[in-house]
Parts: C-alpha cells; structure tokens; sequence
C-alpha cells in the first residue's frame, strides 16, 4: 500500500482490477481521488486463487482505513452476467461461470459489485475524466485489442444479460483477418496495437528504403518492429511508421461512423495504450469519422476525445459502481 497515508474521514469505497498478469486496487473517495494503492501479480491457477489474492489486497487497503469500507467494485476482462455478480466466460483467466461476487462478500465480509473492465473504465472517464459533463459516452480502449464501454442517458449500457458492448468484436470486413474471438474481420484486427504493429511491418517490408529509422529502432528487420518504436519513429517523421498509424487511424473513425449510426453519443473517449500516440492516430480517426458520418453536413458530430485518467479509470470506476 501506499506508504504514510491515513484516509480521510470521508465515504471510501475500493476498486480492483483484475488483469491477466497484475491486480490493481485502490481505496477512493466520493469525488474519485485515489485514496490509497495495492497491486498483487495474478496467479496463475484458477479463480480460487486469483480471488484469495483480491480478498488479500481488500484486507490490505481495509486495514490503512481510519473509516469502514462502504463496499467493492471488481473489474474483470470478461462477460457479467445482469446481476454484476457471475462472471459468464473471461478467456484471458481460464474462466468459466463463476460467482465472484458470492465467493468475495464471504472472503471479506464487504458488499461486492461485479463487473466488465471496459465498462468499470467506461464509468470512470464518464464521471471523473474525459466523459465528464456529457450524457451519453462511448470509451474505446485502444491497445493490443479494442474494449470499452457505452454510457446512455447517464448509465452503464450492459444489454438484456449484462453481456453489451464488446465493441471490439463488431465485424468491420466480412470474412477478413481470424480473430481470438473465433470469428473473422473484427474491427480490433485493424484498429488496435496489434493491427498497427502488423501494418508497419507489412509496410518495412515493402518500403525498406524508406523505413530506415523505423528498422534502426529494432533488430533491423521487419519482423522485429515493435509498438514503442512505431511511435518513436512517426514522431521523428519517418514515413513507413506515419503511414501505419494513418492506416489503423482510418479503421478506427470507420468504426466511429458506425457506433456514431447506431448510438450517436456525444463523445467518444478514446483510451488505452495506443492513445498515448495522440494525434499521430487521431488525426485520421477524426477526418474518418467526418468524411463517413452519415448526413455529415446536416448533424452534429460527436468530439472524439484523449482519455485523462488512463491506468487508473479501472480503479476509479469500479470503486464508484461499489456505491451504486
């Protein structure tokens, strides 16, 4: 836990994030400031493990407390069910059908809030972020592949069975690239981390003489161009590495336009880790959005927005569902 910090005596709630390598949990107030921190590496094993590991930094944080813990929210890179209380299927932990919120109000004695980690930073970057002073907000988390979470008149869009907003997986090409999912042609196979590191090796390979300080940055040949350096080199101007990011850019305004005809948001917020790129893939994103909007000259457009709390919203998010 952070060291030396007493917590206020204010309504304190804890979010947890569970992730496929790191548990992060955080005590946070009423207002979403981040109280105090605990991490624990994810075991390897089964749920059993992995939630005696949350009870532990629950207790941890608890302990730090000079107030009682009004409840926990716990994120999960999964599908939750409607109740916010079984995890249906989280592919990245081995799950199946598992009742983490029965299994946690026992191991800790706290009330216990379940739910989807795109949705918990959803929430978050709605009421303490980037989505602030909106109504309706789509977050897109862009990194090795696309999550995120919808906000509709001021509340977490979950669907009939808890199950919505798996954005990444809506199809983009018919029969295109396999996806981890399953299917084919999913938006995340062109508009993630994943999809540009592919884009800017296809184009090394084509354009070696143009790609020279992309390739320096590696081991020198395509196949070892990495994300970090693909940003480092479009800053720098090299053309290869800006014209992957115009690429991957471009699929993901394509996608905008397309949740912007389904859902026609205020803004979207744009996370993860590829966001920190800024511009260098927002630039194309934006003018996509535009140029595909349909009526474009006749409606407003939604803002597309850089997320502010980052690594954090999780945390943030789900501490502030706890108290729902």
């Amino acid at each position: 836990m952070t060291p030396g910090i007493r917590l206020p005596r204010v309504s304190v709630t804890i979010g947890v994030d569970i992730g496929g390598t790191k548990i992060l949990a955080g005590a946070v107030s009423e207002d979403g400031q981040i109280l105090a921190t605990a991490r624990r590496p994810t075991p390897r094993n089964d749920a059993e493990d992995v939630l005696s590991s949350v009870a532990e930094v629950v207790a941890e944080l608890a302990d730090g407390s000079d107030v009682p813990i009004a409840g926990v929210g716990v994120g999960v890179a999964g599908l939750v069910d409607a109740a916010r209380s079984r995890v249906y299927f989280a592919p990245n932990l081995g799950w199946t059908q598992v009742p983490v919120r029965t299994l946690l109000e026992a191991s800790t004695g706290l009330p216990v809030v379940v739910e989807n980690d795109g949705n918990i930073a959803a929430w978050g970057e709605f009421r303490f972020g980037a989505g602030r002073g909106t109504t309706d907000m789509v977050l897109i988390t862009v990194g090795t592949g696309i999550g995120g979470g919808i906000v509709i008149d001021r509340r977490l869009f979950r669907g009939a069975h808890g199950a919505a907003a798996e954005i990444g997986h809506i199809n983009a090409v018919p029969d295109g690239r396999a996806c981890g999912c399953g299917r084919n042609g999913c938006w995340e196979q062109y508009a993630s981390g994943n999809a540009l590191v592919r884009e800017a090796r296809a184009l090394a390979a084509e354009r070696r003489s143009e790609a020279g300080l992309l390739l320096s940055l590696g081991d020198g040949t395509p196949e070892g161009v990495q994300g970090t350096a693909i940003t480092e080199a479009a800053r720098a101007g090299d053309p290869v590495a800006t014209e992957a990011f115009t690429r991957v850019g471009t699929w993901l305004g394509r996608g905008l336009a397309d949740l912007t005809a389904t859902l026609d948001p205020e803004a979207f917020v744009i996370g993860g880790g590829v966001s920190e790129s800024g511009d260098l893939l927002l630039a194309s994103a934006r003018s996509t959005l535009t140029d595909k909007l349909i009526g474009q000259q006749n409606r407003p457009a939604p803002e597309v927005r850089i997320a502010e709390l980052t690594n954090s919203a999780g945390i943030v998010g789900a501490a502030d569902l706890a108290r729902m």
